[in-house]
């Protein structure tokens, strides 16, 4: 069983009880990943570590690499 198929059994039985539905699934799924991606921030600031860019930073380094242009404010190193 799916999660369509489980909701669409949840909202019958609800129905059938005279309760409210509930949600539709992936109603909440955007607010789970921005609390997910909170919790990772404050992780790592309690670690010590910058808490962000550094993704950005990491694929602006790869670009950098790919296209042979050398990233700003690091130093070139001899190939």
């Amino acid at each position: 069983m799916d999660a369509l198929q489980q909701h669409l059994f949840d909202s019958y039985r609800a129905a059938r009880r005279g309760e409210s539905a509930p949600p539709a699934p992936g109603t909440h799924d955007v607010a789970v990943l921005r609390e997910l991606r909170d919790h990772r921030r404050f992780e790592r600031v309690v670690a010590g570590r910058p808490a962000n860019g550094r993704l950005r930073t990491a694929l602006s380094r790869l670009l950098a690499r790919l296209s042979g242009r050398r990233t700003p404010g690091r130093p070139v190193r001899p190939s």
